[in-house]
């Protein structure tokens, strides 16, 4: 996590596990160098595990996809970068660094997670890139979480961007919805200017100008302040430092510190203001270092440390560091890795870092603390770290922990201006050193001794130093400026030759033809703006050079009017280049040449022309600028329909997903169904699937059917209903017999009628009622007696039952084992069912020789 304050008093931070912690820059940790020297450009040196341009490709060859490294750098070195950034302030990430120009420029690199770069695009960057956004907002601070960075302008505005799916609230714009370009925060902080801004990975905190605290984020173990475990998705003040004035402010992974103004009285007439550190959150490891591991769920005054004035505050992963006024350190937390700089404390209470920083002579200025590492920047420049040392991270040449602090012996000659740390990493902003004592005495060109009025000025074209007279004026495509399309400050000497450079583009341009030539004259311009320190009497004689040369090759194109030669005064000093990252130092600089009448009406010309360009361009930033707007509001736009679209498909998905389980249970009822039906179809008889036997089995007038069936008579004489047999002899009506029919209706031979003799049985039967009378019968039914075996009863009126037919399946019984079956069951089934005249005769028997039917039975019942 890391933190950037704005105020007289500016504050350092800390990175957790998985954020960084980045110092804001103090003004009292400039060293023994003198004021003026923070006029020079700036470098940053970086160590620890860091990102580098190897690369690694993963997946198959045709689909894989590149992915950067991290490599650990053992000892300082410098950021490289594709231009030179003049840095005022720089923030640390887990994965990724922010930097800020003394133009208000921001620069993010490192690896690209949900957009915290704010690129605008899904691509890792291992050199500084641009924050194109941001480009005219006025960036005085950065600070970078583990998903998420801030930014705040010179205006008191606060702009975040990143990851904001991890938790709603991260951003501070009161959703959940990712950010991949800078986006202010309104709101509560309408109105509201900004000075102070620290980012942990989870939540985020900001100081006002007035003093007043604000958080925002995920609110576990109460580490937002508010008196409870919510979350806050818009910037909410802390009620209960209201009232009271917050000079620094910093953020752990759960836990938040920061340092608020107290009135003390001493005397009832006399009272002062001094700055008491309050602590919140987690309180495991006793970082909170109240002596306990109690979580405080509102910020509470750190009793052990109540005598002593702080001014800043940083915060690891299980680590808080405090520095006090009197530039003492003072660390509370957990002990392993040694990072609490004192081997003797057991890190229930606050300790005091001594050993080296407990020297007189070196008083700290600065505090920046890492996940498991410090580093501070002393007043005489000196930077010591200790804690864990994997990685790097230290700065001594290996990865072994330090449990006191350590200088950094590669940096000890170089003039440090601020310290900030990283989860993994340490970064510090140090002056150029490319230059001799000498030359940064006086200025480069008039000569004059730099002091309290004449301020010195770094040219971004050549990068020497001049006063504001010999270097007041600003011009495009500097040499050394970070952002080509835009004007930065170069010397007069430079001024002439790039705004030659800006005239020859516009005569020769309208003449050219082919993209060669225009590439060339680029290229040309570009040699030109980039050519070290040459005088105006060598840059005339190179493009008269140039333009006879062009001149005679007519078939590229022509230079047309050639440009006045103006009288120019001898050089008393060689030329050079410079480059910004030379250590060694520069010879002296010739004096600003002389020009005649004539070169001071060429200028004139360069200043009507440069006057015209200024308002082409002016008109060029507005249209951009309204451009800028409207992408922004398009953005908004589109972020708000992707919105919508993602909480459509939720419940599209939801929709499906109940519909599926709908479709699922319908789908077992269905096969439970279809088993049962198996089931049943199983234990059913086969002759019950014909729709033509239940019909015959239910006539309509409760008779036998007239259609085609086949009967046996009492006596064994087999019959049939069709209407051509009807002249068939058939047994008698009143014998009640049943007949015996088959599933389906079988043809075959038929017996003659049957003889007085076969009939006795049925004679047997007195009063029994016909079966063709309908007048006697009540009701009919079938039952099934066995498997393969239909009974059909009858009711009659009298209250007795009779046997209508018995059915036999054909797949069970053939024609004998039918005639047999009921040979042998006859007397069951009339004694089962308690059929009228039960008692059957022997003479049942003998009916087995009256079937000639296949596939019929019709044996009688002799009553």
């Amino acid at each position: 996590m890391s933190y950037s304050p704005k105020m007289q008093v500016k504050a350092s931070n800390s990175d957790v596990l998985r954020v960084s912690v980045s110092s804001a820059p103090s003004t009292s940790s400039h060293g023994s160098a003198p004021d003026d020297y923070y006029d020079a450009l700036s470098d940053v040196y970086i160590w620890g595990e860091v990102i580098c341009d190897n690369t690694v490709k993963v997946g198959p060859e045709k689909n894989s996809t590149t992915l950067n490294t991290r490599a650990d750098v053992l000892l300082p070195r410098p950021l490289e970068s594709h231009v030179v950034l003049d840095v005022s302030h720089i923030a640390c990430g887990v994965r990724h660094a922010a930097l800020v120009t003394r133009h208000g420029e921001v620069f993010t690199w490192g690896e690209e997670s949900g957009g915290r770069l704010g690129h605008g695009v899904g691509k890792d960057a291992t050199r500084p890139h641009l924050v194109e956004s941001l480009s005219f907002q006025g960036i005085e601070l950065v600070a970078c979480g583990e998903f998420h960075t801030c930014a705040v302008t010179a205006d008191g505005e606060l702009y975040t961007w990143g990851d904001g799916t991890h938790n709603a609230g991260l951003l501070g714009h009161g959703s959940d919805v990712s950010h991949w370009i800078p986006k202010r925060i309104l709101g509560p902080l309408e109105g509201v200017k900004v000075s102070m801004v620290a980012c942990g990975p989870w939540h985020s905190a900001l100081i006002t100008s007035t003093g007043r605290l604000f958080t925002f984020g995920d609110g576990t173990f109460g580490v937002l302040g508010h008196g409870d475990r919510e979350s806050v998705l818009f910037p909410r003040e802390v009620s209960s430092l209201s009232g009271l004035r917050t000079i620094s402010v910093a953020c752990g992974v759960w836990h938040t510190a920061a340092v608020v103004e107290v009135i003390v009285s001493t005397q009832p007439s006399a009272s002062f203001s001094s700055g008491k550190l309050f602590t919140w959150g987690d309180g495991d490891k006793n970082r909170l270092g109240h002596g306990d591991k109690d979580p405080r769920l509102e910020p509470t005054c750190v009793p052990a440390l109540i005598d002593h004035n702080f001014h800043k505050i940083a915060c690891g992963h299980c680590l808080t560091v405090g520095l006090t006024t009197s530039g003492r350190v003072f660390t509370m937390g957990s002990t392993v890795y040694g990072q609490l700089g004192n081997p003797q404390s057991d890190g229930k209470l606050p300790c005091l870092v001594e050993d080296k920083l407990g020297e007189e002579e070196c008083i700290v200025d600065d505090i920046a603390c890492g996940s498991y590492h410090v580093a501070v920047l002393t007043s005489r420049s000196k930077v010591f770290t200790w804690g864990k040392g994997a990685n790097g991270r230290l700065g001594h040449g290996d990865i072994e922990d330090r449990k006191t602090p350590t200088l950094v012996e590669v940096l000890k000659d170089r003039v440090v201006k601020y310290v900030a740390c990283g989860s993994s990493y340490t970064a510090v902003i140090c002056l150029h050193k490319w230059i001799s004592v000498a030359e940064q005495s006086q200025c480069s060109s008039c000569r004059q001794a730099f002091g309290f009025t004449r301020k010195r000025h770094n040219c971004y074209n050549c990068g020497l130093l001049f006063c504001h007279a010999c270097s007041s004026r600003k011009a495009l495509r500097a040499g050394l400026a970070p952002n080509p399309k835009k004007p930065y400050r170069v010397c007069d000497s430079c001024f002439t030759k790039l705004s030659m450079v800006v005239s020859m583009r516009r005569s020769v341009g309208p003449r050219l033809s082919g993209g060669e030539n225009k590439d060339k004259l680029d290229k040309d311009e570009l040699r030109l703006a980039k050519s070290g320190m040459p005088s105006n009497l060598e840059l005339m004689k190179q493009l008269d050079y140039k333009a006879a040369k062009q001149g005679k090759k007519t078939d590229r194109f022509s230079l047309g009017p050639t440009f006045p030669k103006p009288a120019l005064t001898t050089l008393t000093g060689g030329s050079r280049s410079v480059s910004p990252f030379s250590r060694r130092s520069s010879p002296p600089r010739s004096a600003t040449p002389l020009p005649t009448v004539s070169g001071l009406s060429f200028s004139k010309n360069i200043v009507d022309s440069l006057k015209r360009n200024n308002e082409v361009l002016n008109q060029e930033i507005h249209k951009l600028r309204a451009q800028v707007e409207n992408l922004r509001r398009r953005c908004e736009v589109q972020e708000m329909d992707l919105q919508k679209s993602a909480k459509k498909a939720q419940e599209a998905l939801l929709l499906a997903a109940e519909e599926s389980a709908k479709c699922k249970a319908a789908k077992e009822v269905i096969m439970s169904l279809t088993a049962q039906l198996k089931d049943m179809a199983e234990r059913m008889p086969p002759g019950t699937y014909d729709a033509e036997t239940f019909k015959l089995a239910y006539p309509p007038n409760g008779l036998h059917h007239s259609g085609d069936d086949t009967k046996v008579d009492p006596n064994g004489v087999v019959t049939s209903n069709k209407p051509e047999d009807r002249s068939s002899p058939r047994f008698p009506k009143g014998s009640g017999a049943p007949t015996f029919r088959e599933h389906e209706p079988l043809t075959g031979n038929r017996e003659p009628a049957p003889s007085q003799e076969n009939t006795a049985g049925s004679k047997s039967r007195v009063g029994s009622i016909p079966l063709g009378n309908d007048s006697q019968i009540e009701a009919e039914w079938i039952e099934q007696y066995e498997p393969g075996v239909y009974i059909t009863l009858v009711a009659l009126r009298d209250g007795t039952r009779d046997l209508k037919r018995v059915r036999f399946s054909r797949r069970r019984f053939g024609e004998q084992q039918a005639e047999s079956w009921w040979s042998e069951n006859r007397d069951n089934v009339y004694e089962r069912y308690n059929i009228r005249g039960g008692s059957s005769s022997s003479a049942a028997m003998s009916d087995k020789a009256n079937c000639r039917s296949e596939g019929s039975l019709s044996p009688s019942s002799q009553r």
